[in-house]
């Protein structure tokens, strides 16, 4: 599947997406639904199939496409320290449900809400009760109530037995591999960036503010970086140098030089820690090619695009600026191919 910078839908047009935080959220007038339910902690191409069937479902049947979801990540509540870390930002999230055709999300707290709820009583509270359900698409490994006792086989039972359909989808195996967050994770963990993209079938992304860093790109060496830092819960490639598409995020805030909100324009991108010069911090560093702007306190989104080479150390500033100018012709080549 080919990959794209991911700010268009794949729908004609796109409705506001409407986010409930809690099952008391739901509107009491809500007609009848058609229902995915996940963690969607990627929204990867095995997401995507699941979310495509319930919107297209709602479309053909005058109902409304609904997503539920959890925040924060079940495994974070009763496995924290095997929490994984994120490949989406919760509002990732919801932009590329909208993108979707998704028109409403249900963001659950599984510790107040759901936990030690029976299979029964979740089916007939929350979909049929509160979510008037008519339509649930959910993968095979869906598990749902106290100690996650319910299937995906034990939801159909349900379904016929209450009045709604059920549609359980395979997990998507593709080229030899399963398409599942745990192995887009270990790709960005090697910087295969290309088969992490090729899963999640549009780019990685990071998003964060700019800040200043040390100063010696524009300085010292001639090539000045926009400058952004990421918790260690959130998942970045590993260290290493490669090329895509840095996009200001259009807050509204005035943006000085020759660059505009929202377009994606063509960088170098330095994924760790500066081993050159010494530096502990990792960082993600964007080079934006032949443009000048005050970045400074801008929110920007990078998308990562493919892995130009590994983290070096040099030993010498000559040997790095070499290397740099390297490195930018790398990646003139590589986004002139995707452009």
């Amino acid at each position: 599947m080919p990959c794209s910078l991911g700010h268009r839908s794949q729908w004609d047009s796109m409705v506001p997406v409407d986010i409930w935080y809690g099952i008391d959220s739901i509107p009491a007038d809500l007609g009848p639904t058609s229902v995915t339910i996940g963690v969607f902690d990627g929204l990867h191409r095995g997401h995507q199939q699941l979310v495509t069937k319930a919107v297209e479902h709602a479309r053909r049947h005058g109902q409304r496409a609904v997503m539920v979801t959890f925040d924060p990540h079940p495994v974070t509540v009763f496995l924290p320290e095997r929490a994984p870390l994120s490949v989406i930002t919760f509002e990732r999230r919801m932009q590329l449900a909208e993108e979707m055709g998704i028109e409403a999300v249900l963001v659950i707290d599984f510790t107040e809400e759901l936990r030690g709820v029976e299979p029964r009583e979740y089916v007939t509270d929350l979909l049929v009760g509160r979510l008037h359900t008519e339509h649930v698409v959910v993968g095979e490994n869906f598990t749902f109530g106290a100690g996650a006792s319910g299937t995906a086989e034990a939801l159909a039972e349900f379904g016929a037995e209450l009045g709604f359909g059920v549609d359980i989808v395979p997990l998507l195996d593709d080229d030899g591999e399963r398409i599942c967050s745990t192995n887009i994770r270990a790709a960005l963990a090697k910087g295969d960036i290309a088969r992490a993209n090729w899963a999640l079938g549009r780019h990685f992304t990071v998003t964060g503010p700019v800040v200043r860093g040390a100063g010696r790109g524009g300085k010292e060496l001639g090539f000045p970086t926009a400058n952004q830092y990421f918790p260690e819960s959130v998942a970045i490639p590993a260290d290493g140098v490669y090329a895509g598409w840095f996009v200001v995020e259009p807050t509204g805030a005035p943006l000085e030089g020759d660059m505009e909100p929202g377009v994606p324009y063509p960088a170098a991108i330095s994924v760790g820690t500066n081993p050159t010069f010494g530096d502990e911090e990792r960082s993600v560093e964007s080079f934006v090619l032949d443009r000048d702007a005050d970045l400074y306190g801008h929110e920007a989104t990078v998308h990562f695009v493919d892995h130009v080479r590994d983290m070096e150390k040099f030993n010498s500033v000559e040997e790095l600026l070499t290397a740099m100018e390297r490195d930018v012709a790398r990646v003139r080549e590589i986004l002139a191919r995707e452009a």
